[in-house]
């Protein structure tokens, strides 16, 4: 029996422990959910560097305890010097995925972060910033164990980030490669971290630290330029949200893919499925998704290019009724659509007066650009190599342009009055396993941990692969899956407890206070309360 942690105080989940006890560490302080996050998502920028850092995007769902709900937007945009003929120029039909020319968008975490201390701040005085980065830049400063899925990755990825020199520098020791269980120290972030403690976190942005980022990142190809730096802000936006039997679901609104979460929700509650992981459950999720993705492919973006409301998509019933009768519940929808890819990290915080987070933070690809930033310890993201070179239309490269996200962080009230925050890395997977942990909770009652930590299934092509199979983890019942594949599903078992099903985790809150949490076994971590 898998047992659901339970707390009354606070609680918080991370995809890797020692942040998990950043934040926890910040709670017991008297922080706020808010703060909580930012220490955990600082930690995880030292000891998860494969998968978010100082260098990334990131996205917030805050729930108030007076009702409210707010989205924080810290996504960069494309350099003023990122041009299509920056790129044809030099012979390319497509933006790299690594290298200097990959890191061609700002760098949003750190604006994300100020923002939602901001809004903290006017409910209770903050904790200061230095307590809030205390074991972030001790992790980077005094060394971490370097975890099994950044060892792995960085053996599976060192061909293609190898002609980085820096980076190879920080990932060698005595001419050896890091491995997985090694200490690693990276000097140069935890000089970073101080001098954002001590002179405010805009200085990533207008101070010393945006001068020597921007240096670097010339020196290293990138377009980016101290002009990118100061024009860039955070954003307070209002969320996408819709209504379903017993719950009012909210996510991110473009550039990410948060209503394709909603809109896969959203359609599978006017279907019949009665058995928990059952043929009509997996059959019926999967059928919606592909029919919320068919609408994120064509329309989602930078909200100021996109021709249709995503809210209004969601708003309309006729359209979503047609979509639902649209669904054969006996035969599999013909897929062979590309996949949206991206590995990032999720992670949660609720608070004793009932704040909740649900946030997450990115470099888009593991290592993001491979640009490894030595005089400040950073890794640059490569979000902006989505963009497409093609002029006009969908995602197509333009300065100033915010890239598509696969980034969406999940929230939800219930009519009962708890709250949900949930999420998880995995590009293409981000909605589906959502749509996974929260139908298993919400509808079918299944307990929290076990709802996170049962086997889970993925739609689409995964990185370096043609296969749009329908991946499934070992453990389903084999009279599901032989339907399944008589519906005409491309079923392809995967082992226990894979990577590329996400590291997921969720927290619950209930009107009397109580807080269940729960974090992923396919992940490094873990939910801790008080």
């Amino acid at each position: 029996m898998l047992h659901t942690f339970r707390s009354l105080r606070g609680m918080v989940t991370s995809p890797h422990h020692l942040a998990s006890l950043a934040g926890l560490d910040i709670l017991k302080d008297g922080g706020t959910a808010i703060e909580a996050t930012v220490g955990m998502a600082a930690a995880l920028s030292a000891v998860y560097p494969h998968m978010t850092g100082l260098g990334g995007d990131a996205f917030w769902l805050i729930s108030w305890p007076d009702g409210r709900t707010q989205v924080i937007d810290a996504c960069g945009v494309a350099a003023q010097g990122a041009t299509r003929e920056l790129y044809l120029l030099q012979g390319l039909t497509d933006i790299p995925w690594r290298g200097g020319l990959a890191a061609n968008s700002m760098a949003g975490t750190v604006s994300g972060w100020k923002l939602a201390l901001e809004q903290s701040a006017r409910l209770q005085p903050n904790l200061s910033l230095e307590r809030l980065l205390r074991d972030a830049e001790h992790y980077a400063s005094s060394g971490y164990a370097v975890s099994e899925s950044e060892g792995s990755l960085l053996n599976e990825k060192l061909e293609e980030l190898s002609d980085d020199a820096a980076f190879l520098k920080a990932y060698s020791d005595e001419n050896r490669q890091v491995a997985a269980g090694d200490i690693r120290y990276n000097p140069a972030l935890g000089q970073t971290l101080r001098k954002l403690a001590r002179n405010g976190l805009e200085s990533f942005y207008t101070g010393d630290v945006s001068r020597v980022l921007a240096a670097d990142l010339e020196r290293a190809g990138s377009p980016l330029r101290p002009e990118d730096f100061s024009r860039h802000r955070a954003l307070l936006c209002r969320p996408l949200h819709t209504a379903i039997r017993g719950a009012h679901l909210y996510n991110t609104p473009p550039p990410t893919q948060g209503v394709a979460s909603l809109a896969i929700l959203k359609l599978f509650d006017h279907l019949r499925a009665d058995e928990v992981d059952g043929y009509e459950h997996v059959h019926g999720l999967v059928e919606a998704t592909k029919k919320a993705f068919i609408f994120r492919n064509r329309h989602v973006g930078d909200p100021a290019w996109m021709t249709q409301s995503a809210q209004n998509f969601l708003d309309n019933s006729a359209e979503i009724s047609r979509l639902v009768a649209g669904i054969d519940m006996h035969r599999a929808m013909p897929w062979n659509a590309r996949s949206q890819m991206g590995d990032t990290t999720w992670m949660g915080a609720i608070d004793s007066s009932g704040m909740a987070v649900s946030m997450i933070q990115s470099l888009y690809f593991e290592f993001g650009s491979g640009v490894f930033l030595p005089e400040t310890g950073i890794v640059w993201q490569n979000r902006g190599s989505s963009f497409r070179l093609e002029e006009g239309g969908w995602n197509a490269l333009e300065p100033g342009r915010r890239p598509f996200h696969t980034l969406n962080p999940a929230l939800a009230r219930f009519s009962d009055g708890r709250t949900m925050v949930y999420g998880t890395m995995g590009g293409e997977g981000q909605p589906q396993t959502q749509a996974t942990i929260f139908t298993r909770y919400a509808r079918y009652g299944v307990p929290l941990q076990q709802a996170v930590t049962a086997p889970r299934w993925l739609l689409g092509r995964t990185w370096g692969e043609e296969s749009s199979s329908l991946k499934m983890e070992e453990g389903f019942n084999p009279v599901v899956l032989e339907r399944l594949r008589e519906a005409g599903h491309d079923v392809e078992i995967v082992p226990a407890f894979s990577s590329m099903m996400g590291h997921a985790g969720a927290l619950v809150r209930h009107p009397d206070g109580l807080i269940e949490g729960a974090s992923d076994p396919r992940s490094d971590g873990v939910a801790s309360g008080f």
